[in-house]
């Protein structure tokens, strides 16, 4: 999926608050700051304001865009800035006589930012996300080297490398750069990648395609897809049999391919026939793939390393054996020397092969990687063996001690500890398969005659539906597309992608979310959003984008690992070095020898532990397995966390800002009095305002209007008389002109700021409706005060006890909203906060986060994503409140797709869980090898004996990977704290 589609669920506008507003806005706002330097009076009507854009490489979440913003905004003469993460752009509103464009990109690079000035505006795409799974990295430092390399490539914004998953995620220019460029780039660095996406705004299908191949055939197959409106791009592939389509969705679509496909015949060949490409190629292929190959590698691998490690350690303790193995061939070379020698030659550079292209791959770009370690420790313990075999085949006296079973054990240990690991990390992402796996393989497609009726039903495969099809949804059966109800009447499932335990009553009109289940009634559904468009695929994006950004904390260990396998190599030598000299110098008793070794032996042993038990993988893996996991695990419970940083933050949270409207309330506005103050039908009154509200998108307004429409009876759609020099004045209200009246609804600090008069009487009832937490609103008809409206908002059920739990976990609340300050402190009161702002538009909510954050606290803002995306930008983690698919993805750090209060504490209990799950696996890595090292080198030898062998370093360098994989996928048994498992609220249960 593209910017495009990542893009849908952005911000959609700003209104006022909670507080009433005529309309939102078209575009993204942000907190504005004092428009000149303190102490500065300057008249703005004649001031000249200047417009800079500029190109900010480097941001990866909304935390970096914040701090951008506030970077300019710390400027004297700053208007407004702009920041669009997803997009790498700023836009800066400023008044040239305090500051330049030169003083702003500055400021930005200040805070560790790219930044450059964009000249000139291009009507194509800007950005587009390339993501693509790279083969053969296997710690820390391949990926870093990889990542460097990308990033390195002009036009590349961004460029994001997993270890865990094993993908980059490229955010790049297509007017400056391609996509092969990229494939390029990784083969370079000596990885095999494979394209899984471009981000180009299109849809892909592969097709098999049965018949006679010939050129004329491919030819003409070729020119017939070519013609289709829609089709984009056409590859054959004749050793396959394969047709690959990238097409542009609301066009054209499959079943139009294999239509035009069928419809083509070859002479008397007959016709050609086509279907819907086997599944197989992707990251779930590649995964079973390798899997596949490490357990081949290591099952062949025993069959050599079981006979030598009999031979060597097994054998040598049985009088016959032993006898035959002792029999000398050539001077004091052994049967038993030449067997281990010819056993583990094949598991050394055959099977271990892969240690030496690793190893080459890695040195050829200036680094090293843990083949390096395992290839040098292998290959010492190998030459050494082979030189001591030959100096005992070519003297009569020297007796040769081998340790061919420490390189084919290590080899084979290590192939096991990686066989392991990769299935481990297979089931890291098995929230991912999940959803993957929600939407059902075939649909019945309904065909319709002129008048309406069904005339076929056509049951097919689920990846053929096309926009504006008809599907049949059966009991029991999942819905096969987004779309909505056409006929029929049904209760649907949605838990499987909003985690609401209720089923959702459907009927005609309702929307409709592929992969839920279809529990009772027959529906018919519309296809609106298909394939990559689908909200299904654009949750599944987003788990593995978050999958794919690295928390903080990583870079500890991506600090470590550029000078980590430098270091064990040099610890390996001086170790070897010191305990030779020592023996050599006779810095020890002989008796520490064993009878088999010599001081060199004994010294080129503990090297050898010493280089293989080192693992940077474990460091490498502590971090991404576990955000892994507890990504998957709140996209399980409809918590949509996006990446380690949200993680990071959130576990930190001690201060959380609620929104009322859709927040703490259900977002459902009802008007629920209506008072006149002049003598007026009431039927009229509601025609008048109802003409001028019905312009705005704000959810009083709504009210407000479906109110009205009682008026008019059984009217479905009603139309309403034309508003003239319609004016919606943000945070306020709106002003229209309808049936030549001056029509003017808002709140109260509206209507006194067009001079016109509150009567006391209207003030009491203002105070009647606000003591009863409901929004007043005033209505004003040519200059006169007319009537009062009680708009309630009943609180969500349990919001009062969400907020006692986030007391006990010593997190404070507080309301910030745009409603007047009766309705807010009588909310308040009502769930048990204190702390209350009202009246505050969209940027004061964000200032009230920054003063927050400015004494110290980590604050967390709750809204609904749309008018307070400032705040949710400005937080330290935003979350917005959203039913499935309207989600302000790119406003918000996490996603609570319920509109339960509870998955706020669901977030902060999952990403503390989290965070302590890295925790305890960066100190077993570290402690791992803090320890570990020492031990291979010896410490413990000259107090206690204990050595130990190369092969167990191996062995325990392997489970170490396996251990913290491991630790990681423990939190697929996390549960919700116990508190919201028993709760009550307000006579729901929570499940």
């Amino acid at each position: 999926m593209g910017t495009k589609q990542l893009s849908l669920a952005c911000i959609r506008g700003t209104g006022a608050g909670d507080g009433y507003s005529g309309g939102l806005l078209g575009r993204p706002h942000y907190p504005s700051m004092p428009k000149y330097p303190k102490g500065v009076v300057v008249e703005v009507e004649e001031a000249t304001e200047g417009r800079v854009l500029l190109s900010v490489s480097g941001m990866s979440c909304s935390a970096c865009a914040g701090s951008v913003e506030k970077a300019v905004k710390r400027l004297p003469g700053i208007k407004e800035a702009v920041v669009d993460v997803l997009n790498n752009r700023a836009q800066v509103l400023f008044y040239p006589n305090f500051v330049n464009e030169e003083t702003i990109r500055e400021a930005i690079e200040d805070v560790g930012f790219e930044a450059t000035i964009i000249t000139e505006e291009t009507n194509e795409k800007s950005t587009q996300i390339c993501r693509i799974l790279i083969k053969g990295m296997t710690c820390t430092t391949c990926s870093s080297t990889v990542e460097s390399a990308l990033r390195s490539i002009h036009g590349v914004h961004r460029a994001q490398v997993a270890l865990a998953t094993e993908e980059a995620e490229v955010l790049y220019d297509p007017i400056i750069v391609s996509h092969n460029q990229f494939i390029k780039t990784i083969e370079d660095t000596g990885f095999e990648p494979i394209l899984i996406s471009t981000g180009e705004d299109m849809s892909n299908i592969s097709l098999q395609i049965d018949g006679p191949w010939n050129d004329f055939s491919i030819n003409m197959i070729q020119e017939s897809l070519q013609a289709l409106p829609g089709v984009v791009k056409v590859d054959m592939d004749t050793n396959l049999r394969k047709c690959s389509v990238s097409y542009k969705a609301d066009l054209t679509g499959p079943r139009s391919f294999i239509k035009v496909i069928e419809s083509t015949g070859s002479g008397s060949s007959g016709p050609f026939k086509a279907k819907i490409f086997p599944k197989g190629g992707g990251r779930d292929s590649h995964r079973h793939e390798e899997i596949n190959q490490y357990k081949r590698s290591f099952m062949w691998s025993l069959v050599f390393t079981v006979p030598v490690f009999l031979t060597s350690m097994v054998f040598m303790y049985i009088p016959g054996p032993k006898h035959l193995l002792d029999t000398k061939i050539v001077n004091m070379m052994t049967v038993g020397h030449l067997v281990r020698w010819i056993l583990s030659t094949p598991v050394q550079f055959f099977i271990g092969r892969r240690f030496y292209t690793g190893s080459y791959k890695s040195l050829r770009h200036g680094s090293a990687n843990m083949d390096v370690l395992i290839a040098l420790g292998t290959n010492a313990a190998y030459f050494y063996s082979v030189y001591s075999v030959l100096r005992a085949a070519a003297s009569p006296h020297f007796e040769a001690t081998d340790f061919f079973e420490t390189s084919a054990m290590l080899i084979s240990f290590i192939l096991l500890g990686k066989y392991l690991e990769v299935m481990a990390k297979g089931k890291t992402s098995e929230a991912i398969a999940k959803l993957m796996d929600l939407t059902p393989d075939t649909a019945t497609l309904l065909s319709f005659d002129s008048q309406g009726n069904v005339v076929n039903e056509e049951e097919i495969d689920s990846r053929l539906i096309q926009r504006n099809d008809v599907i049949k949804i059966l009991p029991g059966a999942k819905v096969a597309s987004d779309g909505f109800v056409t006929w029929g009447q049904s209760h649907v499932n949605e838990s499987m992608i909003t985690g609401e335990a209720r089923p959702v009553g459907k009927r005609k009109g309702d929307p409709v979310i592929g992969g839920t289940v279809n529990e009772n009634g027959v529906l018919h559904i519309k296809a609106t959003r298909v394939g990559s468009e689908s909200a299904l695929s654009q949750i599944v994006q987003l788990v593995e984008s978050a999958q794919m950004a690295k928390a903080p904390v990583q870079k500890l260990a991506d600090r470590i690992s550029k000078f980590f396998v430098p270091l064990v190599i040099f610890f390996s030598f001086s170790t070897w070095l010191a305990w030779f000299l020592a023996g050599k110098f006779d810095g020890y008793p002989k008796s520490w020898i064993p009878s088999s070794m010599d001081s060199f032996q004994l010294a080129l042993q503990f090297g050898i532990s010493v280089m293989v038990i080192a693992c940077p993988c474990a460091l490498g893996l502590a971090t991404p397995t576990a955000v892994m996991v507890g990504t998957g695990i709140g996209a399980s419970q409809g918590v949509l966390i996006k990446g380690g940083q949200a993680l990071e933050s959130a576990h930190k949270v001690d201060c959380i800002v609620f929104d009322k409207t859709g927040t703490l309330t259900i977002g459902k506005p009802q008007v629920v009095n209506t008072r006149l103050l002049k003598n007026m039908v009431l039927k009229e009154f509601y025609e008048l305002i109802a003409a001028a509200e019905v312009n705005s998108e704000h959810p009083l307004a709504k009210a407000i209007v479906e109110y009205a429409k009682k008026f008019r009876g059984d009217e479905e759609n009603p139309v309403w008389a034309e508003a003239q020099n319609f004016e919606s004045i943000t945070g306020h209200g709106v002003r229209a002109i309808v049936q030549n009246k001056e029509i003017i609804v808002g709140n109260k600090s509206l209507i006194l700021k067009k001079n016109i008069n509150i009567s006391i009487d209207a003030e009491e009832i203002l105070t009647e409706i606000e003591e009863l937490a409901q929004t007043g609103i005033l209505v004003c008809i040519d200059g006169q005060l007319t009537g009062v409206l009680a708009i309630s908002d009943p609180l969500k059920p349990g919001a009062r006890e969400v907020i006692s739990i986030l007391g006990s976990m010593k997190v404070k609340s507080i309301v910030v909203t745009g409603d007047n300050w009766g309705t807010a402190n009588s909310i308040a009161k009502e769930v048990g906060i204190d702390d209350v702002i009202a009246e505050a538009k969209p940027e004061d909510k964000a200032e009230k986060v920054k003063e927050l954050q400015a004494l110290g606290h980590v604050v967390a803002m709750v809204g609904d994503g749309i008018n307070d995306s400032p705040a949710l930008v400005a937080a330290d983690v935003g979350m917005a409140i959203g039913a499935g698919t309207d989600i302000a993805i790119e406003a918000a750090d996490i996603v609570l797709m319920k509109s339960n209060l509870e998955d706020v504490i669901t977030a902060i209990d999952l990403s503390r869980k989290t965070f302590t799950r890295i925790r305890l696996n960066y100190i077993w890595a570290l402690g791992y090898n803090l320890l570990g090292i020492p031990i291979a080198a010896g410490v413990l030898f000259p107090f206690t004996g204990f050595r130990l062998p190369p092969w167990i370093a191996g062995a325990a360098m392997a489970a170490s990977s396996v251990s913290v994989v491991c630790c990681s996928l423990l939190l697929k048994y996390y549960k919700r704290p116990r508190m919201l498992e028993t709760l009550e609220m307000q006579g729901i249960t929570t499940v």
